[in-house]
């Protein structure tokens, strides 16, 4: 039986700050606030979703981010952008999904090109 944990919105907030680069200093500016103001926030459990909508997009999230981030499975940068990769995020994290047909056709590619030079470099050869 799953045991139903509510996020800590303040810490969430303070670890994709970090995640993202930001300071407090940063982000309590774009808010029109104290460092020791926006401190509070960081440190609170309980935010109001006008105050997280507007981090999340200072920090270009979305607020479901904020609300459900769980370090467990931030195993990516949130903005991480991989050639041939699809990012799903879900209440469990961010999930890659390959697409294998694409790397079989990479990894063709790579092969005939190898074969292409070495059929090249024979060609040098016997006219020598």
């Amino acid at each position: 039986m799953e045991k139903n944990v509510t996020s800590h919105i303040g810490k969430n907030i303070q670890k994709l700050r970090i995640l993202k680069g930001f300071k407090q200093e940063t982000l309590a500016k774009e808010l029109g606030m104290s460092q020791s103001e926006f401190s509070f926030i960081e440190n609170s459990e309980i935010i109001d979703d006008v105050v997280i909508i507007k981090i999340a997009e200072i920090l270009n999230l979305t607020p479901e981010i904020i609300k459900e981030f769980n370090e467990n499975h931030a195993f990516y940068s949130i903005d991480n952008k991989l050639e041939n990769v699809t990012i799903h995020e879900n209440g469990q994290g961010i999930h890659q999904v390959f697409s294998p047909i694409d790397k079989v056709v990479e990894l063709y590619e790579r092969l005939l090109a190898s074969e292409r030079e070495k059929l090249e470099m024979l060609k040098q050869l016997t006219k020598k």
